[in-house]
Parts: structure tokens; sequence; C-alpha cells
């Protein structure tokens, strides 16, 4: 007999002001601007026709309005859960990465050089957002065996997602697409994650769906900003 599986929509949450002005959120609370809540709603309808059981976010507000857009459609709940907050940047929230290079030299070149250990003051190392997120993963996924369920989260989580997925290590380079309100769907046993489709913007109008994200989980270079999201 077959391995049940859970099958999951991964997203990530739609634009805010501060993705748009690449600032660092982490866990600050920073609402959708109007062009993420149209790419909520997008998300909502592109996904309207499919087979729901539960929804989840991160209890972050971005997360959340995004989730709901989606749940609409299906009357559900959004269940909200603080593990799937986007990595905590410590001192680095509400820097650009401009000034993160400028005031704080040491703390970016260890960011620049992808050092798993290294956290902002304050924050998260990838090491320790890595367990945060299998931990929460595994704990969401086991409660829907056989079902399909949506989580709405933040360009680290997506990150650590992909990367668990296709068992990339945490120092690989970026090469992925994070954008906001992107639809990522996988596939978890007990035993696994596998990707089945990453990236999927159709719903999306073509100018929305660029990869804003300079989050600290990709540095480009050692003489670049991180390529990836502001997160």
């Amino acid at each position: 007999m077959p391995m049940q599986a859970t099958r999951i929509i991964a997203v990530r949450h739609g634009e805010t002001d501060w993705n748009a002005a690449t600032r660092i959120q982490g866990h600050t609370d920073i609402a959708l601007n109007a062009a993420g809540l149209a790419q909520a709603q997008q998300l909502g309808l592109a996904l309207a026709s499919d087979d729901i059981d539960a929804v989840y976010a991160s209890d972050l507000s971005r997360a959340a309005t995004t989730a709901q857009a989606v749940a609409k459609h299906h009357g559900l709940a959004v269940q909200l859960h603080p593990g799937l907050r986007e990595r905590h940047f410590g001192h680095f929230e509400g820097l650009t990465w401009a000034q993160i290079e400028a005031d704080h030299p040491a703390d970016a070149l260890a960011w620049r050089n992808r050092d798993t250990a290294f956290a902002p003051h304050g924050g998260e190392s990838l090491e320790v957002l890595k367990v945060r997120v299998q931990r929460t993963l595994n704990e969401i996924a086991a409660r829907h065996m056989g079902q399909h369920i949506v989580i709405a989260a933040h360009g680290g989580i997506m990150d650590q997602l992909y990367r668990m997925a296709t068992k990339l290590d945490l120092q690989t380079k970026r090469s992925w697409h994070l954008g906001n309100a992107a639809i990522n769907r996988l596939l978890w046993t007990p035993t696994s994650l596998s990707l089945v489709i990453w990236g999927d913007t159709q719903h999306l109008p073509q100018d929305s769906t660029q990869d804003n994200t300079r989050e600290a989980t990709q540095p480009n270079s050692a003489h670049g900003s991180p390529n990836n999201t502001s997160i």
C-alpha cells in the first residue's frame, strides 16, 4: 500500500512597502501595500478551484492577509502559526542592504558569505531558521495526511522549503525565484519532501512577478547585495 502524502501549496505573502524599498522586515509586522493586496486577491482566485482542506499562515499580518484571500474561497479559517514567521533579523530589521553595508560592515560580510552560524544581534542564524522551518512543516503536514493544504509565509521560509525539497545546503547560492504571491507546490511524506511546481506566476500581472527579495538568505557575491528578498 503506497504511503499517504500531504499536498502543499506554499506561497510567499504579497508585496509590502518595505519589500518595494528593499528594507529588511523579518519579524517586524508590515502590512501589504495596494499591490500586495491585489496580488493576494489574484492568488485567491487562482486557487479557488483547488480542493483545499486547510490554510495556514505566519502570524505576521502580511502573510495572514494573503492567506485569508485564499481561505475565503473555501469557507476555511486561517490557522496562524508563529513557526512560519520570517527569519528574525534582529538589528538588521528596518534597514536597507546599503545601510547594513555602511553601518555594520563586519555583519554584512558574514551575511554576504553565507555564514550559516551568523545571527544579526537579537536575530536568528540560517541554521536555527532551518531547524524551525523543518519542525513546523513536519508538525503541520503530519496533521493532514492525504489532504491538500496551503501555507502562506515569507521569502526566507520559501527558500528553506526549496532547499529541503531539492536537498541543497544552506551555503548554496540561490538561483530560484521567491516572488510575492507565486504558487509553489510540494509533496510531503514523513520521510521526504519533493518539489512539484515552483514559482508559478501565471495568475499575476507580468510587472508584478519580479523577485524583490533582498532578505539575507542568499548573498550574490563578495561585492554585492544579497540576491534575494527584503524579508
